[in-house]
């Protein structure tokens, strides 16, 4: 049996339902990535407001399936929403938004999401490592603290070759404003610079001496990551020899390279084996369903409620984060969560399972 009740008592979150935006411009970037930005109404001005580093979820449906994609926001706090994407090979929303979508076409857009988000007005220096279109919301973070007078920036870059560099002049740009208050550090894997420091790929030993010879990390506050999952590990890693704690160190991944979602079963119809009774609350109404415990709370969950937040499914975007405010419940994967928010309780639900009789999963926590 599913039970639905209103939760009165809570103050209702911000709507998570799709809105039907129009694109305001789509700028070429480099050859295979594009900058998207959306034009948002008046009234929808106060939902589409967000932080630094957060980013927009999209939805289109082809042959009567609804896909959904996950992309940072470059602009920073204050202007219209705008997304970086690089088309991946293949890829059927990326190669879309790359070659098709054109000024004046209309997408859905769910309202900003994501903890992987700085605070401007929090004076701090801050070390942004990124690689490829992980700049997308490094860019957020850099154009938005660097409002604040008492804050710095050191920004490492890691490409393939020069041309192609997502948000190149933007960088530059960003340069010639903020002066001596942002430091830019190009890193180039295919193709020769003249330091040779700053030749090859982002890996541990390139990190490692990068941090030591020209960044003072012991200087910095924060450092965010962004890129695959590869750099993210080793920057994490060598960070941790530098000294810097695990809570200053926030990470944001794009992809997971070589790393499948671990499987567990897909079956539909009734529940016929272990099961649980599951409280879903999300945006200020709770339903309650006896779910399988060998599917995830979100695929299992989708039967009582349609309206559940999700983008990539594999653990990587965030997008799908809640608490668990009683119960238990294991989670099988985990590329978004930082280790406090594990700690206070958060699971990402496409990687969770219900592991007691009885559990309440929050989305609006």
């Amino acid at each position: 049996m599913t039970t639905v009740e209103p939760l009165n008592s809570r103050r209702a979150p911000r709507n998570r339902d799709f809105h039907h935006l129009e694109v305001s411009e789509v700028e070429r970037l480099c050859d295979d990535a594009v900058a998207v930005t959306f034009a948002v109404p008046d009234d929808l001005t106060s939902e589409f407001s967000f932080r630094a580093g957060q980013s927009l979820t999209l939805r289109r449906v082809v042959d009567g399936i609804e896909h959904r994609r996950s992309y940072s926001i470059c602009a920073p706090v204050g202007d219209a929403p705008r997304v970086g994407v690089r088309e991946v090979p293949g890829g059927l929303f990326s190669t879309w938004l790359v070659n098709e979508v054109r000024a004046g076409d209309r997408i859905d857009v769910q309202v900003p999401g994501g903890t992987f988000a700085a605070d401007p007005a929090v004076a701090g220096r801050h070390l942004l490592i990124a690689a490829g279109s992980g700049i997308t919301p490094m860019l957020s973070i850099a154009a938005s603290v660097l409002e604040n007078p008492d804050s710095t920036v050191v920004l490492l870059y890691g490409n393939r070759r020069t041309r192609s560099v997502m948000f190149a002049e933007e960088v530059a740009d960003l340069k010639d404003r903020y002066g001596t208050r942002l430091e830019v550090i190009h890193v180039l894997s295919r193709e020769p610079r003249d330091v040779e420091l700053f030749s090859g790929r982002l890996d541990a030993d390139r990190l490692r001496d990068i941090l030591t010879a020209v960044v003072p990390v012991n200087n910095v506050d924060d450092v965010w990551l962004c890129g695959p999952y590869g750099m993210v590990a080793d920057a994490r890693n060598v960070l941790g020899e530098f000294g810097i704690a695990g809570h200053r160190i926030h990470s944001e991944l794009f992809y997971v390279d070589g790393t499948p979602p671990p499987q567990v079963s897909r079956r539909d119809g009734e529940v016929d084996g272990p099961s649980s009774d599951v409280t879903i609350i999300l945006d200020g109404r709770s339903t309650t369903g006896r779910l399988p415990r060998d599917r995830s709370v979100l695929d299992a969950a989708e039967a009582i409620r349609s309206d559940l937040p999700f983008a990539c499914k594999g653990g990587v975007c965030g997008t799908c984060r809640a608490k668990v405010t009683s119960g238990e419940a294991r989670m099988l994967r985990n590329y978004a969560l930082e280790e406090d928010e594990v700690a206070a309780g958060y699971v990402l639900t496409c990687q969770t399972v219900p592991s007691s009789d009885i559990l309440t999963i929050d989305f609006d926590a």
